[in-house]
């Protein structure tokens, strides 16, 4: 019955924007380390999300919480729901 309380939550994660050049769209990386299975060594892995940004407000270094959606288009499932911390303007 676990499965039954999560019904109806879009999963969400946080990352930082890599990439602002499209419009409406944004591409944010999202990393996590883990151990590895059989080395014992701690591993990064990088993972890119195409994220639609409806407002154009989220710039390149920005950390944003993205949120899971229907699909946009062929590569978008994901939308930026808020604006953790903006980056500094250089």
């Amino acid at each position: 019955m676990a499965e039954e309380s999560n019904r109806g939550q879009r999963k969400t994660r946080v990352g930082f924007v890599v990439s602002d050049k499209m419009e409406k769209t944004c591409v944010v990386a999202i990393s996590r380390r883990y151990m590895h299975p059989k080395y014992k060594k701690y591993v990064k892995e990088r993972t890119r999300y195409k994220v639609h940004d409806a407002a154009n407000e989220a710039r390149h270094g920005d950390k944003v919480l993205i949120e899971e959606t229907r699909p946009l288009s062929k590569h978008k499932r994901w939308r930026v729901k808020t604006i953790l911390v903006k980056a500094p303007v250089v």
